[in-house]
């Protein structure tokens, strides 16, 4: 190759990663532009309407297994229980999805509901035997979802969510797993770890294809923070991601992230709405400030492919986009006046109808 043609190369990609400095456009053109879906009663074409208008490429679609405490090795999950996370359901929306162009993760969580205080990432068993239940019926329960991803042509399959002392302590139980599941399911594989420990933890991130984060990172100490300070506090957050991916030589993907509508949703993201202290402040320009700042940070990063967005609601196929705006509205009105407390309803992850919605639809248009 000749000095010139060198030279005309080099200053080609010089220009090409200023331009995506510049625009906030990604160097990957296949960047995952998703949201979290709300499973609903049903759905039909329309209810996609709003994803094709914000330029949103893959959902997130969650079924459930049911779990008593945090000891307990029964598991259990159905197929045909609610609508839209029921087999015949998640495979509907699938079929949806791909007609108006977008791809589908599933990504199946495990749910305690006898917790006292614990969590998923708390599951710890009291023997080896209890630990050798557990892990067949949490197999058994794998496998059930990965023969629906299959049948419902998903892209992705996400093996698990924030499940710490289960992957940490196991890895060889995973890789097990992963070896299973790859023998019915033929599409993409990775798992969602919490950020808080778990994901610089995990060992088995080269048997999949891409590494899954949670990415509900402390960025702020105070309410109301500037882009500026967050776009400073994801730094040491990304130097350690980028680590983890030059590790493993596998791409990063928020397999979860958002930021409620609050003054205060940087200092706790992972914190719901009906956990905060009396006295909090609704603040839409901190939840865009939020994501703004998120793109800005990561969008243009080689080994970052992409997020889903927690989460996103849709209408009933009995209304249109415009009448279930009024339902919601006249549903808000009747709980305010039973005097219900209605901080979940005032103060939500969602970025739908706000400004974040702006900041998304912008991002996820930039490519």
């Amino acid at each position: 190759m000749s000095h010139r043609r060198f030279y005309i190369i080099c200053t080609i990609v010089a220009l090409t990663f200023l331009v995506q400095k510049v625009t906030g456009q990604s160097s990957n053109p296949n960047i995952i532009r998703g949201v979290c879906w709300v499973a609903g009663d049903s759905i039909i074409s329309r209810n996609l309407d709003p994803l094709v208008n914000n330029h949103v490429n893959w959902i997130s679609q969650t079924p459930f297994g049911w779990q008593g405490e945090h000891n307990d090795p029964n598991l259990q999950y159905s197929g045909d229980g609610h609508w839209g996370e029921s087999d015949f359901g998640l495979i509907h929306s699938a079929n949806l999805a791909h007609d108006r162009g977008i791809k589908v993760i599933l990504k199946p969580h495990i749910w305690m509901h006898s917790s006292s205080g614990k969590w998923r990432s708390d599951i710890e068993m009291n023997s080896p035997e209890d630990w050798d239940t557990w892990f067949s019926n949490y197999t058994n329960f794998m496998m059930h979802y990965a023969k629906v991803a299959e049948k419902g042509k998903m892209e992705a399959l996400c093996i698990g969510t924030e499940l710490l002392i289960p992957t940490t302590q196991f890895p060889e139980r995973w890789i097990e797993l992963i070896q299973k599941i790859k023998t019915i399911y033929s599409g993409k594989l990775t798992y969602a770890a919490n950020f808080y420990k778990e994901y610089e933890a995990i060992t088995f991130w080269g048997e999949l294809d891409a590494i899954g984060i949670q990415g509900y990172f402390p960025l702020a100490q105070e309410k109301n923070p500037t882009k500026e300070a967050i776009c400073k506090a994801w730094e040491p957050h990304i130097a350690n991601m980028e680590r983890i991916s030059l590790k493993y030589g596998k791409p990063i993907i928020f397999t979860e992230v958002g930021y409620k509508n609050s003054a205060d949703a940087a200092i706790e993201p992972w914190v719901w709405p009906h956990r905060l202290e009396e006295g909090f402040v609704q603040s839409e320009e901190t939840q865009a400030i939020c994501l703004d700042a998120m793109f800005e940070s990561l969008w243009n990063k080689s080994w970052f492919d992409g997020v889903f967005i927690w989460k996103w609601f849709h209408s009933s196929y009995k209304y249109s986009p415009e009448e279930y705006q009024l339902y919601r509205a006249e549903r808000i009105k009747r709980a305010k006046a039973r005097g219900r407390d209605m901080k979940a309803a005032q103060i939500t992850f969602s970025p739908q109808d706000k400004k974040g919605e702006q900041v998304m639809r912008e991002w996820f248009g930039k490519n």
